[in-house]
């Protein structure tokens, strides 16, 4: 993984030193609260419902273990003993003293982390496939592609006061891990005609109030114009975003009204200044990157494990998780490992100090000292050897992370939502809970196969409600909570955006109508090879509606 050179280190550490001189002044009293508050979305804290909220960047969801033991150590010294991991891959503090937050950005600057850009109108955490670098299949690997968008977009004077926050994603795999398409640029390496690898860059995707999937700007872009042509970019979007209308200042909006033909012309003519520039990348630098993530010592040969069959057909828990929360390795001998942050009665996400160390310790045992967050809020362990998965099982057992559910129903996307969000309008963890048990009941859900339900507790869509097959929004009518549902969303590589099955549910009644939908698929689909979305496509909402609001009745 990328380590900090001492220019990296240096511009940490500064921004520290000055965040905790403005700390000190606002709590003086000498710093009025409008000025504060800019100061502190830079350095990523938000005031929420009930205390301050840090989020800590992780770049490219990729941890190495004496990264977490000091998010651990974060969460047990100056918060409640627990982090979120967030859909973007990152880490948020619910509970920190505003006046000790200068002291956790201190600590996190030792193991080169900071909350730099995790917030505010300027180019957030860059996110890319969970698998990035390991699974088979891939084009190239997409991470040091993030890195260097990380190091030209991070402190970018040109691009800290944009019309609203901006969010890039990356993948190199024709299944998109990443949901590329539901963000302000989606970037695909893929190949030309001739077998060259480049970008295929897609522009104006997002969710919120007016979601939209994002639209091809460029269908094939040579590598080493990368940066100019994201520059060409931002600098049209800069220019002629809105800054008059929050809600309508996302590049989507603005691709919307300008239409994407004209849009690629107003890119196409900034480019023409930029495209042989000093942004034009050598291949040294290339190579540069690519060094900061080379491949581990495999051992394939002793990796490999004869014994894992028997394993499996004498242990059918084992097993179940096995097909479930492991995937297939381009390394023979080797499995990619995903641990289930969304156990019963406890918020998806979510991960205690204690469990953060155990993790720490399971991967510099079995997994070469490196942990990975995923866009649906579970965590990593890439090379697992097949010799190690029993043992890696157990102790994932036993520390609560090893629920079956990876991909499953269960597995949800899930925002804070009205318990800590200032923005919500509804609560999310007790209705995830609430679901959770109630689908505990159906003997036939663990036989669904893969169904993404995301939940959120306003427009602003921090859960992705608009692209899981099973979407949930919490609404707040005269002081009740109720919930819009949605079918038929998805956010991968055939991405699309739900439809509203009929008027809102009330708390009360969502888990039953989460089982009905479930039980209507069971019903209507043409075997059991066709999956919840691909039922959803064929039938439509009716079949769905009809159910859900006869049961009501």
């Amino acid at each position: 993984m990328y380590i900090y050179n001492e220019y990296d280190q240096r511009i940490v550490n500064e921004r520290v030193a000055q965040f905790r001189d403005q700390t000190r002044r606002f709590l003086a009293g000498e710093l009025p609260d409008d000025e504060f508050r800019a100061l502190r979305l830079m350095n990523g804290l938000y005031i929420q419902r009930f205390a301050p909220m840090l989020r800590v960047a992780i770049p490219y969801g990729l941890l190495a273990t004496y990264q977490l033991r000091k998010l651990a150590h974060i969460a047990r010294t100056y918060d409640k003993g627990f982090g979120h991991f967030t859909t973007r891959t990152n880490i948020q503090f619910n509970w920190p003293k505003l006046e000790e937050v200068p002291d956790i950005l201190a600590e996190l600057a030792e193991v080169q982390m900071h909350a730099i850009q995790t917030s505010g109108n300027c180019i957030r955490n860059t996110t890319t496939d969970q698998y990035a670098g390991v699974i088979a299949g891939e084009v190239e690997d997409p991470r040091p592609w993030c890195e260097l968008i990380r190091q030209w977009s991070t402190l970018h004077p040109e691009f800290a006061y944009l019309p609203r926050k901006f969010k890039i994603a990356v993948t190199g795999h024709a299944n998109d891990r990443a949901a590329t398409q539901v963000h302000d640029i989606g970037l695909h390496l893929c190949r030309n005609a001739e077998g060259e690898v480049g970008f295929q860059v897609l522009v104006g995707g997002g969710l919120g109030r007016t979601p939209m999937i994002g639209q091809v700007i460029c269908p094939w872009l040579e590598k080493k114009h990368l940066l100019s042509y994201l520059e060409a970019i931002l600098r049209v979007y800069n220019l002629h975003g809105r800054r008059d209308n929050k809600y309508k200042a996302r590049i989507k909006i603005l691709v919307g009204a300008m239409g994407v033909e004209a849009f690629r012309a107003a890119v196409e003519k900034e480019w023409a200044h930029l495209k042989d520039s000093e942004l034009t990348l050598d291949e040294a630098e290339v190579q540069r990157l690519k060094g900061y993530f080379s491949e581990p010592a495999y051992q394939s040969e002793s990796a490999a494990f004869a014994g894992l069959a028997e394993q499996l057909a004498n242990n059918s828990d084992f097993r179940v998780w096995y097909e479930r929360n492991t995937r297939e390795h381009r390394v023979a001998g080797y499995r990619i490992v995903v641990l289930s942050l969304k156990p019963l009665l406890v918020a998806p996400g979510d991960c205690t100090a204690e469990q953060m160390d155990a993790i720490a310790d399971l991967a510099d045992e079995y997994s070469f000292a490196e942990v990975r967050v995923t866009h649906d809020q579970n965590l990593v362990l890439a090379d697992v050897a097949e010799r190690d998965l029993f043992a890696v099982w157990q102790r994932a057992q036993q520390i609560n992370v090893a629920r079956p559910n990876v991909g499953s129903v269960t597995d949800m996307i899930c925002c804070p939502g009205y318990d800590f969000c200032s923005l919500a309008n509804a609560q999310t963890i007790p209705v995830a809970e609430a679901i959770n048990q109630r689908l505990e009941q159906l003997d036939f859900v663990h036989d669904l196969g893969d169904i993404s339900l995301k939940m959120s507790g306003c427009m602003n869509a921090c859960g992705h409600h608009h692209v899981g097959n099973i979407g949930i929004l919490g609404v707040d009518k005269k002081g009740e909570q109720w919930y819009q549902i949605t079918i038929g969303g998805s956010a991968a590589e055939d991405a699309s955006l739900g439809k509203v099955i009929g008027k809102a549910v009330h708390q009360s009644e969502v888990p039953d109508t989460i089982a009905t939908l479930l039980q209507v698929y069971v019903d209507v689909r043409e075997s059991e090879a066709e999956s919840f979305l691909e039922t959803v496509r064929r039938v439509g909402v009716e079949p769905f509606k009809e159910r859900v609001y006869a049961s009501h009745h």
